[in-house]
């Protein structure tokens, strides 16, 4: 066996790895995802249900959901090291992989800054510091540019986000959505609406009066014209007399990774059209 290293995990966790890692399970399907970009995909030996970005992630054995981590298949894996997510692995489940003496390292990204710091974190972990250095300086670059163009001076249009069609689920603060629509440059009409997921009805949006909606499918099944027929009932609101409701994928925003600069992005299009009509990048 080689030589044991400490590294602070990004939950603050003193941890001490192999040196070298040789066997990695994946815990969550976004640092799967992340493991991928960094090109250490040659050390997962293992991966949650739902890691399927990208798409040969699909071929790695599965350990159960990440919620419900099946600590025996994870076991029979004989990893050296696995990572987890703070806020989707249970605790226990850590706790018990550690009593068996494998090493967890946590990751806890809860904003684009902590995604960056996440994935410096793992490169330096999974010494893939050059790929994870451009990617960081990739991102932190688009997120610059996103909020250079911005007016800052201007009107904040007022922002509904959807996620899928009954009942209707906004995000509220704290959630990466939230961050997105703020620094694309409109107010998140669901910030203060209790919690981070918090449910609402058409009462609440008509009282919203949301300028632009923004409608993801998460649990999918959802047809395009479905998720819209609920706004077209509506014909007061602004954003259906204005034409402004949009249906976005998913995949851009439900996980913590580098995709979500490309769901800023997106976001920065729709909430300000005239900054970005005269050219397609």
């Amino acid at each position: 066996a080689g030589h044991a290293r400490q590294v602070v995990d990004q939950a603050g966790r003193t941890v001490a790895v192999p040196d070298p890692i040789r066997r990695v399970v994946s815990l969550a399907p976004s640092i799967t995802e992340i493991v991928y970009q960094l090109g250490r995909e040659d050390l997962l030996k293992g991966a949650t249900l739902y890691s399927d970005t990208p798409a040969e992630a699909k071929l790695l054995p599965r350990v159960g959901s990440y919620v419900r981590i099946d600590v025996e298949k994870v076991i029979a894996l004989k990893p050296d090291l696995c990572l987890a997510i703070k806020d989707g692995n249970p605790l226990h489940t850590v706790a018990r992989l550690e009593s068996l003496g494998i090493p967890v390292y946590v990751v806890n990204p809860r904003n684009l800054a902590e995604i960056v710091e996440m994935i410096m974190g793992l490169g330096m972990l999974l010494e893939a510091e050059k790929q994870a250095t451009e990617i960081a300086a990739d991102m932190r670059q688009r997120i610059r540019k996103v909020v250079d163009r911005l007016d800052q001076e201007a009107p904040r249009p007022g922002v509904f986000f959807q996620i899928d069609a009954e009942p209707i689920v906004s995000a509220g603060r704290g959630t990466f959505i939230h961050e997105l629509i703020v620094t694309a440059g409109g107010r998140n009409l669901a910030a203060d609406a209790g919690n981070a997921y918090p449910k609402l009805g058409w009462e609440d949006v008509l009282h919203y009066r949301p300028e632009v909606a923004i409608v993801a499918s998460m649990a999918g099944g959802h047809s395009r014209e479905s998720l819209l027929s609920g706004w077209y009932k509506w014909p007061q609101l602004p954003a259906v007399k204005n034409n402004r409701i949009h249906v976005v994928d998913a995949g851009l925003v439900d996980r913590p990774t580098p995709r979500l600069i490309e769901g800023l992005e997106t976001f920065a299009r729709l909430i300000h059209p005239e900054l970005y009509s005269d050219q397609d990048e």
